[in-house]
């Protein structure tokens, strides 16, 4: 105890004595659970030790914290977080007969809910949910679980039996002496939702018998009416007698109830009141390449404000260019402010959208360009109208990246949670149906992850999570989700891979799908007509000895070079794609029969070797994207190229067939950045800022 001041006892327990202490080094106030082993029982003693194991491996701001152990004499010293505001019974117990408002009792329950969710997700159960083990700040306004002494650690998703737990809060399957799962903390969790409501226990008897006899018949008496219909029926399904019926986690945090609270706190919780207004700091968003992030942020960035594939992180901007779809030249979009700036775009069949620095969603309004012809006498307007108008419903929410499919979109917040909305068709909406959804939505099947990236196709979406997991959804013919067959499914489905292979970014094309690995791999699957996947066994004297056409999991790079490169950026056409290698080298692969390979090729046969981009000047390509029948590159120093079939403005000129890259003039701006680029079918959408 020499690095800590023992102040005083706060509590004695079955197993030992809790400290309060201050650290000597920080002068922080800690607790520090001192629990005498020598003469403990072997049960005891891995009850002391599982609670170790338990905190060291959870992570979350609504969780007490573990700081370190040591053995003094012969007693194990925990040293953890010390929360001011004493317990949630505490708490509950000074309120007298006051009953809490219903905002209250959902912000104490939201932040329960995603320390609960967090211990699930490591396959740990509680088993001792009660108030007396909610912790609460000196605000009483931030909750804290503790207590993890009797937590079980499943290493499967295996039933606990181990009858423990508090009397008036064990579920009737403990009381049976039947298997448990995570079902049994979700008992738990509705008496303490009870219990917030009612400021009594939902289950209390003068003896043990005459409390598992109410257990077991599962009535409580009902909750004021002060309250919405809502609070009521989530108690009751959570204290359903039958663990299958009572909501998952990941229900219960989908609940319309809970959701508005969820994000609330994501808002609120830790925020800090300034009175002097605080420079701007400069914006952390990757630069992106066809509306997808290509980078992710190092968690030790460099004061120059890199990101780690060496592009900069803008500063500013607040031009937008659009151009395909009978636009022609490029023209700018109107933006909402003067001073908006947007760092990410992506464009659909008929939607275009745009990411703020400050999170917000911007659309604009696509009009159906030529309609007024369609009347006696009318003429064709010299250049559409766009009106941008701001995502309706997420005040409360910040965006970090938007990707759009045909007719639908996912965005993305910066606390993973993922969105989306438009047409449900083929269930790319991910919501288990295929309804129409008018406004954003929360994908609740993904609740339960941390979502880093959102890539949607024509018809299919892919999302990765932060432990880098994929799931996939939507329309499945060829392969183009990965799992391993050509079904389409509207709800997420976890992708397989194998384990060497921890996925970074997803890429959505029209029938196929790539994905980059954290250690720079290409994996693709899909439709790999004329090779556009990589996916042929081809040799480094083009030499085929294996053609491929559709394949239904993710396949490693099979063609000569791009099976030995290691791969920065991918980018999915309808039948062809664009690799950017770590050397800054641009290989083009796919059908070349508009020239969108970036060269005039003598037959279809020899677009199945990669064929290594040459912009004028030798210079590298820094962002590229692939549309149906044409291609547009950035390069370096911030020249826009296009090339491929012209019709309809695909390349902002005039129509025809361009077989090499050409570089395209945008309302004579000179000196531009750009920033952000996406194409889709016959349209590109370009953002930009002054240099």
């Amino acid at each position: 105890m020499e690095n800590y001041e023992k102040l005083r006892i706060v509590g004695r327990g079955a197993f030992g004595t809790v400290h309060l202490c201050r650290r000597l080094t920080d002068k922080k106030l800690v607790i520090v659970k001192q629990i005498p082993v020598e003469q403990m029982t072997k049960e005891e003693r891995q009850a002391a030790l599982n609670e170790v194991k338990v905190l060291s491996m959870l992570d979350h701001p609504n969780i007490i914290e573990y700081y370190e152990n040591y053995l003094e004499g012969t007693a194990l010293m925990i040293v953890m977080e010390y929360a001011e505001g004493g317990t949630l019974c505490e708490y509950l117990q000074q309120q007298g007969n006051a009953l809490l408002e219903e905002q209250e009792i959902l912000n104490f329950f939201a932040q329960i809910l995603l320390s609960l969710h967090h211990i699930h997700s490591k396959q740990i159960l509680h088993r001792d949910l009660k108030t007396q083990n909610i912790l609460l700040t000196k605000q009483h306004d931030i909750v804290k679980i503790g207590d993890f002494g009797i937590s079980k650690i499943l290493n499967t998703k295996s039933k606990a039996q181990t009858v423990v737990g508090t009397p008036c809060y064990i579920s009737p399957e403990l009381c049976e002496g039947k298997p448990y799962n995570q079902k049994s903390d979700i008992w738990a969790l509705g008496c303490v939702l009870y219990e917030l409501a009612t400021l009594k226990r939902a289950f209390e008897g003068p003896n043990l018998p005459a409390l598992v006899l109410k257990i077991m018949r599962g009535a409580v008496a009902p909750v004021s009416d002060k309250y919405s219909k809502d609070l009521h029926q989530l108690i009751l399904r959570m204290l359903h007698l039958t663990p299958e019926k009572r909501p998952t986690i990941t229900q219960v945090m989908a609940e319309p109830i809970i959701i508005n609270s969820l994000l609330n706190l994501h808002s609120e919780i830790g925020r800090v009141k300034c009175e002097k207004k605080l420079p701007p700091l400069p914006p952390l968003t990757p630069r992106t390449i066809d509306g997808r992030s290509n980078s992710r942020m190092s968690s030790r960035s460099s004061s120059k404000n890199v990101i780690h594939d060496g592009s900069k992180v803008p500063s500013a901007l607040n031009t937008i260019y659009c151009w395909g779809n009978n636009v022609s030249p490029p023209i700018k979009l109107p933006l909402p402010h003067n001073d908006t700036q947007v760092v990410q775009v992506s464009t659909g069949r008929n939607q275009k959208a745009a990411v703020t620095k400050n999170g917000r969603l911007i659309l604009w309004e696509c009009p159906v360009v030529g309609a007024e012809s369609m009347l006696p006498g009318a003429t064709d307007p010299e250049m559409p109208s766009y009106i941008p108008r701001f995502l309706e419903g997420q005040s409360a929410v910040t965006i970090k990246h938007v990707s759009c499919g045909d007719l639908f979109t996912a965005c993305l917040t910066d606390r993973g949670i993922l969105m989306t909305y438009g047409s449900g068709a083929h269930g790319c909406l991910g919501h288990g149906n295929y309804h129409d959804v008018p406004q954003a939505k929360i994908v609740e099947a993904l609740l339960g992850y941390e979502i880093t990236m959102v890539s949607c196709g024509a018809s299919h979406v892919m999302a990765v999570t932060n432990e880098h997991e994929v799931f996939a959804w939507g329309r499945g013919d060829n392969g183009r989700l990965g799992l391993g067959n050509a079904d389409s499914t509207s709800s997420p489905r976890p992708v397989p891979l194998a384990d060497s292979d921890q996925a970074l970014s997803v890429h959505c094309g029209v029938d196929c799908s790539a994905l980059l690995t954290t250690n720079k791999q290409l994996l693709a699957c899909g439709s790999n007509r004329f090779n556009k996947l990589n996916i042929d066994s081809v040799g480094s004297d083009g030499n085929c000895t294996q053609q491929v056409e559709d394949v239904h999991m993710f396949t490693h790079a099979g063609t000569h070079p791009l099976n030995q490169v290691q791969v920065n950026h991918v980018a999915l056409g309808t039948s062809h794609s664009a690799v950017i290698t770590d050397q800054r080298e641009c290989y083009m692969s796919g059908s070349n029969q508009f020239g969108q390979l970036g060269f005039k090729s003598e037959g279809e046969a020899a677009s199945r070797q990669p064929h290594l981009l040459d912009l004028p000047g030798s210079v590298h390509v820094d962002l590229i994207c692939c549309g149906d029948m044409f291609t547009t590159a950035v390069t370096a120093d911030g020249e826009v190229f296009s090339w491929g079939k012209a019709s309809r403005g695909r390349l902002g000129r005039k129509d025809g067939e361009y077989f090499n890259p050409s570089p395209l003039n945008l309302q004579g701006d000179d000196g531009i950045e750009v920033i952000s680029i996406s194409s889709s079918h016959g349209s590109t959408l370009m953002a930009a800022k002054t240099k």
